[in-house]
Protein backbone atom coordinates (compact mmCIF):
# COMPACT_ATOMS: atom_id res chain seq x y z
CA UNK A 1 0.00 0.00 0.00
CA UNK A 2 1.70 3.28 -1.44
CA UNK A 3 -0.85 5.13 -2.28
CA UNK A 4 -0.13 8.65 -0.45
CA UNK A 5 -3.79 9.90 -1.09
CA UNK A 6 -4.81 7.26 1.71
CA UNK A 7 -3.12 7.42 5.34
CA UNK A 8 -2.22 3.98 6.38
CA UNK A 9 -4.72 2.84 8.95
CA UNK A 10 -5.86 -0.69 10.70
CA UNK A 11 -8.86 -1.88 11.53
CA UNK A 12 -9.27 -3.92 15.06
CA UNK A 13 -12.14 -6.97 15.56
CA UNK A 14 -12.08 -8.45 19.02
CA UNK A 15 -13.96 -11.38 19.97
CA UNK A 16 -14.82 -11.34 23.73
CA UNK A 17 -14.92 -15.27 25.34
CA UNK A 18 -18.62 -15.58 24.52
CA UNK A 19 -17.30 -14.65 20.48
CA UNK A 20 -18.92 -11.55 20.40
CA UNK A 21 -17.52 -8.41 18.30
CA UNK A 22 -16.52 -5.08 20.10
CA UNK A 23 -18.19 -2.05 18.79
CA UNK A 24 -17.79 1.39 20.08
CA UNK A 25 -19.78 4.51 20.14
CA UNK A 26 -17.99 7.48 18.65
CA UNK A 27 -17.86 10.47 21.14
CA UNK A 28 -21.14 12.77 21.07
CA UNK A 29 -22.52 10.94 18.20
CA UNK A 30 -24.74 8.02 17.74
CA UNK A 31 -22.24 6.35 15.08
CA UNK A 32 -20.74 2.91 16.00
CA UNK A 33 -17.49 1.58 14.54
CA UNK A 34 -15.05 -1.68 15.27
CA UNK A 35 -11.57 0.94 17.34
CA UNK A 36 -8.93 1.76 13.84
CA UNK A 37 -6.31 4.07 13.85
CA UNK A 38 -3.21 5.37 12.12
CA UNK A 39 -0.30 3.68 11.40
CA UNK A 40 2.73 5.92 12.50
CA UNK A 41 5.86 6.23 10.05
CA UNK A 42 8.07 3.60 10.93
CA UNK A 43 5.53 0.99 12.53
CA UNK A 44 4.48 -1.84 11.35
CA UNK A 45 0.38 -2.84 10.83
CA UNK A 46 0.72 -5.22 13.88
CA UNK A 47 2.43 -2.51 16.27
CA UNK A 48 0.35 0.09 15.60
CA UNK A 49 -3.02 -2.95 16.21
CA UNK A 50 -1.10 -3.19 19.45
CA UNK A 51 -0.81 0.24 20.28
CA UNK A 52 -4.52 1.34 19.08
CA UNK A 53 -5.74 -1.03 20.94
CA UNK A 54 -4.59 0.12 24.00
CA UNK A 55 -5.08 3.54 23.42
CA UNK A 56 -8.44 3.13 22.31
CA UNK A 57 -10.28 0.60 24.36
CA UNK A 58 -7.64 -0.21 26.98
CA UNK A 59 -6.62 -3.58 25.84
CA UNK A 60 -3.00 -4.67 26.25
CA UNK A 61 -1.27 -7.44 24.18
CA UNK A 62 -1.42 -10.13 27.13
CA UNK A 63 -5.36 -9.89 27.34
CA UNK A 64 -5.80 -11.43 23.46
CA UNK A 65 -4.29 -13.66 21.11
CA UNK A 66 -3.92 -12.47 17.05
CA UNK A 67 -6.18 -14.73 14.87
CA UNK A 68 -5.81 -13.74 11.41
CA UNK A 69 -4.64 -10.43 9.51
CA UNK A 70 -6.28 -9.39 6.59
CA UNK A 71 -4.94 -10.74 3.30
CA UNK A 72 -4.66 -7.25 1.83
CA UNK A 73 -5.17 -3.42 2.44
CA UNK A 74 -8.92 -2.17 2.19
CA UNK A 75 -9.58 1.43 1.35
CA UNK A 76 -12.43 3.45 1.44
CA UNK A 77 -12.72 7.42 0.52
CA UNK A 78 -13.93 9.64 2.96
CA UNK A 79 -16.50 12.05 2.32
CA UNK A 80 -15.08 15.78 1.49
CA UNK A 81 -17.25 17.06 4.80
CA UNK A 82 -14.76 14.41 7.38
CA UNK A 83 -11.86 15.18 5.99
CA UNK A 84 -11.95 18.94 6.94
CA UNK A 85 -13.42 17.58 10.71
CA UNK A 86 -10.13 15.96 11.60
CA UNK A 87 -6.65 17.90 11.29
CA UNK A 88 -4.90 14.15 10.73
CA UNK A 89 -6.95 13.33 7.12
CA UNK A 90 -7.46 16.77 5.55
CA UNK A 91 -4.55 15.91 3.28
CA UNK A 92 -6.03 12.52 2.26
CA UNK A 93 -8.75 10.88 0.44
CA UNK A 94 -9.62 7.93 2.41
CA UNK A 95 -8.56 5.45 4.65
CA UNK A 96 -6.25 2.18 3.35
CA UNK A 97 -6.82 -0.26 6.16
CA UNK A 98 -5.08 -3.81 7.19
CA UNK A 99 -7.42 -5.59 9.63
CA UNK A 100 -6.74 -7.62 12.35
CA UNK A 101 -8.95 -10.53 14.04
CA UNK A 102 -8.32 -10.94 18.35
CA UNK A 103 -9.93 -13.40 20.49
CA UNK A 104 -9.70 -11.93 24.21
CA UNK A 105 -8.18 -14.90 26.42
CA UNK A 106 -10.84 -13.49 29.19
CA UNK A 107 -13.80 -10.73 30.29
CA UNK A 108 -12.49 -7.45 29.16
CA UNK A 109 -12.85 -4.16 30.78
CA UNK A 110 -13.37 -1.58 28.24
CA UNK A 111 -11.54 1.90 28.94
CA UNK A 112 -11.21 4.61 27.00
CA UNK A 113 -9.22 7.02 28.81
CA UNK A 114 -5.71 5.99 27.33
CA UNK A 115 -6.29 8.32 24.50
CA UNK A 116 -5.50 11.72 24.97
CA UNK A 117 -8.58 12.41 21.90
CA UNK A 118 -10.75 10.28 23.61
CA UNK A 119 -12.89 8.95 20.14
CA UNK A 120 -15.72 6.92 22.10
CA UNK A 121 -18.18 7.20 24.83
CA UNK A 122 -19.71 3.65 24.44
CA UNK A 123 -19.44 0.16 23.45
CA UNK A 124 -21.35 -3.02 23.21
CA UNK A 125 -20.45 -7.21 22.62
CA UNK A 126 -22.58 -7.66 19.57
CA UNK A 127 -23.25 -10.53 17.00
CA UNK A 128 -20.93 -11.30 13.99
CA UNK A 129 -22.99 -9.62 11.41
CA UNK A 130 -24.52 -6.94 13.43
CA UNK A 131 -22.16 -4.01 12.99
CA UNK A 132 -22.91 -3.94 8.97
CA UNK A 133 -26.36 -2.77 10.26
CA UNK A 134 -24.94 0.41 12.34
CA UNK A 135 -21.73 0.98 10.77
CA UNK A 136 -21.74 4.96 9.00
CA UNK A 137 -22.37 3.94 5.24
CA UNK A 138 -19.55 4.98 3.23
CA UNK A 139 -17.54 2.60 5.58
CA UNK A 140 -20.03 -0.13 5.05
CA UNK A 141 -18.57 -1.41 2.36
CA UNK A 142 -15.25 -2.50 3.58
CA UNK A 143 -16.90 -3.89 6.61
CA UNK A 144 -18.38 -6.36 4.78
CA UNK A 145 -15.66 -7.55 2.83
CA UNK A 146 -13.44 -8.14 6.21
CA UNK A 147 -15.96 -9.40 8.03
CA UNK A 148 -16.08 -12.22 4.81
CA UNK A 149 -12.39 -12.68 4.88
CA UNK A 150 -12.73 -13.59 8.91
CA UNK A 151 -15.29 -15.82 8.63
CA UNK A 152 -13.74 -18.89 8.20
CA UNK A 153 -11.49 -17.75 11.47
CA UNK A 154 -14.88 -17.01 13.14
CA UNK A 155 -16.54 -20.44 12.18
CA UNK A 156 -13.56 -22.20 13.34
CA UNK A 157 -13.28 -20.25 16.89
CA UNK A 158 -16.96 -20.65 17.60
CA UNK A 159 -16.78 -24.06 16.47
CA UNK A 160 -13.62 -25.19 18.58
Amino acid sequence: MNDKTYRKNVGLIVLNPENQLLVCKRKDTKKWQFPQGGVDPNEKPIQAAYRELFEEVGISKKDVKLLKESERWYKYDLPVDYRHRAIDLKKFNGQSQKWFIFKSKYKLEINFMNDLHQEFDGYQWVSYWYPLSQIIEFKKPVYEKVLREFLPTYLKVVND
